[in-house]
């Protein structure tokens, strides 16, 4: 049998009804160009994950394994899924997230197209199971971990690369081959929030001389829990992204002419900016608008709070 063009891996961990629709959803890929294997690893769930996982293995159109992964963090997991992973090129896509039809074939053409590409990436857009909240606009969808970069297609390179997220995302095998793993000390755990072991990783690659592509018409749909629709939600991210942010120590990102008790001058005066603003706004009623500026000032906690330790 001859090796499929692309491994698709699944992290997941205890939310078997979610796998179960995001596997369906790749049972469901019209294939012109392309063959692909499922890697579904459970990063040590104790639900009934690895008995719907064998439910679905007997209705998979292609070879769909499951492993086991103990090591709790997101990863932890995807490095495992990596090392399993047989194809050329490894699909990331999380148990959250459903995959649009063309999914696999437009991976595999956009590296037959471009073959200088070290990975490709997508839209992440919402499936609302109701109406958001007024505040919720684009600019609250990072906690959502969704994406939409428009309608045209962007090169990722440089030493501040446009992010991608690992809900779409496929790499070039050859690039871990070499060594380079995603960073298990930048990872979410359980029920932390805000990580960024996916966007180190991107930053790594290009500034190792790699590039990638953002492509609009790679595209998978993301399951938004109701907690997430909460301010108390976005509260708690923005200061866990900060936390991992001063965790990730990242010299490029924290470039300035100065530091106080560990954090980058130019973070304070963004900070200030923001303090300003939210206050502003807040006294004229605006509080949706200032809850943008108050997302900044928990970043900077978060972010202040990891330094202080």
């Amino acid at each position: 049998m001859n090796s499929p063009h692309v491994s698709v891996v699944v992290c997941t961990y205890n939310r078997p009804a979610l796998l179960t629709r995001t596997v369906e959803s790749l049972f469901a890929q019209k294939i012109d160009a392309a063959s692909f294997e499922i890697l579904v690893v459970d990063n040590n769930s104790s639900d009934n994950t690895p008995a719907v996982v064998a439910s679905l293995q007997t209705k998979s159109p292609v070879t769909l394994r499951y492993i086991h992964e103990p090591r709790q963090g997101n990863a932890y997991a995807r490095n495992t899924g990596v090392e399993h992973a047989e194809a050329p090129i490894i699909g990331f896509i999380d148990d959250d997230v459903v995959a649009a039809k063309n999914w696999v074939d437009t991976i595999k053409s956009a590296f037959d197209r471009h073959p200088q590409l070290s990975f490709v990436g997508g839209k992440v857009l919402p499936l609302w199971d109701s109406d958001p909240p007024s505040w919720l606009t684009r600019s609250h969808w990072a906690p959502l971990a969704l994406l939409d970069y428009g309608d045209d297609e962007k090169e990722i390179a440089g030493l501040m690369p446009l992010g991608l997220l690992t809900a779409n995302i496929a790499f070039k095998k050859e690039v871990f081959a070499e060594g380079s793993r995603f960073s298990p000390s930048l990872q979410r755990v359980k029920d932390s929030i805000g990580s960024m072991e996916d966007t180190e990783y991107l930053m790594r690659l290009c500034r190792s001389g790699r590039v990638g592509r953002y492509l609009p018409q790679l595209i998978t749909w993301g399951v938004i829990d109701p907690e997430r629709l909460t301010k108390a939600y976005h509260r708690r991210w923005h200061t866990g992204n900060g936390y991992f942010y001063g965790v990730m120590n990242d010299p490029e990102w924290e470039r300035s002419r100065f530091k106080i008790a560990g954090v980058p001058g130019h973070l304070y005066r963004e900070t200030a900016k923001h303090a300003v603003r939210w206050l502003g706004k807040s006294l004229i009623g605006k509080r949706d608008e200032a809850f943008v500026n108050e997302c900044s000032l928990r970043f900077f906690h978060g972010f202040l709070k990891q330094r202080r330790k």
